[in-house]
C-alpha cells in the first residue's frame, strides 16, 4: 500500500512538473521591446529581455502567488479561446500566452482584451516583468553606482507600495548589502533596512515622504 501511495504521488509531481506557463511581450520602440516571463507551478519562474538573452534572472513566487498565476491561466481555459477584444485601439504590444502541459501545447497572440481572465493574466505579467526590472535597477546600482541606490530604493518603495511587487525575498540580500556597507549613503542604508525589516515581518509597505527625491 505504500508502494502505491509512493508511485502515485512521484507520478503526480512529474506530471505537475511538466506545466509551464511563458507570457510574452513584444512592443517595438518600448523598452524592452521584448520581454519573456516562464512560470512552473512550483512558482519557480524566470525573466528575460529580448528573446535571446544571455542573462536571464530567476525568481521564486511565494505558493499563494504562484497557485494565483495557474488559478487565473485555467480560467483563460489555458489559452484555448481567443482573447483579442477585436475593438480599433491603439497598438498597445501584441502579448502571447503559452500553456505547456506534457505533449500539449495551447497560446493565444492579442493586442488588447476585454476578457475578465485575460486581463488578470496580463497584470501578472506586467507584475513579473515590473519587479524583475526593479532588482535589475538596484543590483546594477548597488555593484556599479552607490551613489544612485537611494533612488533605485525610493523606485522600488513606490512599486511595493502599489503592490506591484512579488516574489519579494530575492530583495533581501541586496538590501542587506545596502544596509549593512557604510559607503552608501546613510539614507540608502536605513531606507534598504526598514524595507528589509518590514519584508520579514511581512508587514504593509512603508509610506513614501512627501517631497522624496
Amino acid at each position: 500500500m505504500i508502494r502505491t501511495i509512493t508511485f502515485a504521488m512521484l507520478l503526480g509531481a512529474s506530471l505537475f512538473a511538466q506545466q509551464k506557463l511563458t507570457l510574452i511581450r513584444e512592443f517595438p520602440g518600448s523598452t524592452p521591446p521584448h520581454l519573456m516571463v516562464e512560470v512552473e507551478p512550483s512558482g519557480k519562474g524566470v525573466y528575460k529581455e529580448g528573446a535571446d538573452s544571455e542573462w536571464p534572472i530567476k525568481f521564486q513566487l511565494t505558493p499563494e502567488e504562484a497557485k494565483e498565476v495557474f488559478d487565473t491561466a485555467a480560467r483563460c481555459g489555458y489559452f484555448n479561446r481567443e482573447l483579442e477584444s477585436g475593438l480599433k485601439v491603439a497598438f498597445m504590444g501584441t502579448k502571447t500566452f503559452r500553456w505547456e502541459d506534457g505533449a500539449v501545447k495551447q497560446e493565444v497572440k492579442f493586442n488588447y482584451t476585454m476578457d475578465e481572465a485575460g486581463k488578470a493574466m496580463q497584470d501578472w505579467l506586467e507584475k513579473m516583468a515590473e519587479t524583475e526590472q526593479h532588482y535589475l535597477r538596484l543590483e546594477r546600482a548597488v555593484k556599479y553606482d552607490k551613489l544612485g541606490v537611494n533612488q533605485a530604493l525610493l523606485l522600488f518603495n513606490a512599486a511595493y507600495d502599489k503592490k506591484r511587487i512579488v516574489a519579494i525575498d530575492q530583495f533581501l540580500p541586496l538590501l542587506d548589502r545596502v544596509a549593512k556597507n557604510e559607503s552608501y549613503l546613510h539614507m540608502a542604508r536605513e531606507r534598504a533596512a526598514g524595507l528589509g525589516d518590514l519584508i520579514r515581518a511581512g508587514g504593509p509597505p512603508p509610506a513614501q515622504p512627501k517631497g522624496s527625491q
